[in-house]
């Protein structure tokens, strides 16, 4: 890999990074309280509604993957700032909306964007930070999810008594001060080998995701085996079923394939991927933490969203210290503390939610556990062990994973509530399920090799590689 100097320091290049991925997560917190207001303006129904969560999730799957391999091929700074350009375009595109296609189209561009921006930073992490500070940084880009959580329903809800369309228009500013600052300060990377672009990859990468996305999302949880039946269901998830295999072939193959397969059966990378899923699906379920509250407590809906303040609050403040232990002792135990801390909360609200001091502590164990799990600690684990010349794309497949895991736990958390009768027991049972899943993860992180902080040089021990 090539690299140009950048044309500020690090500071200045994780400010740079921190704008940029808060102007994209900020938009997923950002847009929740405005459905209300579009289904009226648009006059669609919530079937209908639904697709300005879906499409972003299509997109965004199919945009890390994209945007990382471009990032490798031609350079981190154009294609950072390439998708800001991108979103902010996706967000001028929304607001201007004259039908419900045109904000679809929007959401679309808005995905696409964002699916490049976290993975392309993490790069960039890899490329200019110090070994003894990677991992410091990558938490500090990951504290971004917890701040934008935090605000993101508030600022929402100022917003529209302006009027919805603020709800995209807000993201402009931002997105231009990056625009400006990054042309600057990020480093201009590329490969020094650049063949034929993998086209068949994407097609089918594209075509899996979809299958993946539109089945997945018209999965009905309380009636999960009758609706495996709906043809709006079964011919989308038999295309992800088969298209899978086939893209892996495909990737086999080609010269420079989109995703390189090494980053998926390389033990390590395997190992990683797999708690990314798991971590991804633990993440998907914090959305029925406040259906658990308004039936355990009897409270609002408005009240039962903030007492998720606690899962908010310990990832925002979590992410970063685990970024710190990154430094200090290396992924593994980072994983493993992650895995039992995620395990403890989930199995402590499923068995006692319905006890304040349970559903906050569960909650608040949550967060910190997700905050060990998503984002840095994988990230970390990509950079050290993917090939420098693949080291976006493998970013790229960390968002990938993350998403699938989130678009499969609705369906989960659907069913095993469903079957234990809705209500309380429920959403308990699905908690005390997906802490399973995190007692899952244990094993898959106490697996990983023992790999200590990185060397000054970036890179573990040669005999600790092997």
């Amino acid at each position: 890999m090539r690299t140009k100097g950048s044309g500020g320091g690090t500071g200045m290049v994780l400010t740079v990074l921190f704008l940029g991925v808060l102007v994209g997560a900020l938009d997923i917190a950002i847009v929740g309280p405005a459905l209300p207001a579009l289904k009226t303006h648009f006059g669609v129904d919530d079937r209908a509604l639904a697709w300005v969560f879906t499409i972003y999730v299509l997109f965004n799957l199919i945009g890390a993957p994209l945007m990382a391999k471009l990032s490798d091929r031609t350079g981190r700074r154009p294609i950072y700032l390439l998708a800001i350009a991108l979103f902010a375009a996706g967000s001028a595109m929304c607001a201007a909306a004259p039908s419900f296609g045109v904000l679809l189209v929007g959401r679309s561009l808005q995905g696409l964007a964002a699916g490049g921006i976290f993975p392309v930073a993490s790069a960039v992490v890899g490329d200019v930070f110090p070994a003894e500070r990677k991992g410091f940084a990558l938490g500090m880009i990951g504290a971004v999810w917890g701040l934008a959580f935090l605000i993101g329903p508030i600022l929402g809800s100022v917003l529209l008594r302006i009027g919805w369309q603020w709800i995209f228009l807000i993201n402009l500013p931002p997105a231009a001060l990056v625009l400006v600052l990054g042309a600057f300060a990020l480093p201009s990377t590329r490969s020094p080998n650049i063949q034929a672009f993998d086209t068949l990859g994407l097609v089918l990468l594209s075509l899996t995701l979809g299958g993946l996305t539109v089945g997945a999302s018209n999965l009905h949880a309380a009636n999960l085996v009758g609706s495996l039946a709906s043809p709006l269901v079964w011919p989308f998830l038999l295309l992800a079923v088969v298209g899978a295999p086939i893209f892996y072939m495909a990737e086999k193959r080609a010269l420079d394939p989109l995703v390189r397969p090494s980053l998926l059966h390389t033990r390590q990378l395997a190992l990683a991927n797999g708690i990314t899923a798991g971590a991804g699906l633990g993440e998907g379920v914090l959305v029925f933490i406040p259906s658990l509250a308004v039936g355990a407590f009897h409270v609002t809906p408005s009240t039962a969203g903030m007492m998720t303040l606690p899962v908010v609050l310990a990832m925002a403040v979590g992410s970063p210290a685990a970024g710190r232990l990154l430094d200090k002792v290396g992924p593994r135990p980072v994983l493993i503390g992650g895995s039992a801390l995620l395990a403890a909360g989930m199995l402590l609200m499923g068995i006692v939610g319905g006890q304040y001091w349970a559903f906050y502590a569960g909650s608040a164990l949550v967060g910190v556990g997700l905050s060990c799990l998503l984002g840095a600690p994988v990230r970390y684990i990509m950079l050290n062990d993917a090939p420098e010349e693949d080291r976006a794309s493998a970013q790229g497949a960390v968002t990938v994973f993350t998403g699938i895991g989130q678009l499969l736990s609705g369906a989960l958390v659907g069913a095993v509530a469903a079957s234990a009768g809705n209500g309380v027991s429920g959403y308990g049972a699905a908690f005390v399920v997906t802490g399973a899943v995190g007692l899952l993860l244990l094993p898959l992180a106490l697996a990983l090799h023992a790999s200590p902080p990185m060397t000054k040089a970036g890179v573990p021990a040669p005999a600790q590689r092997a």
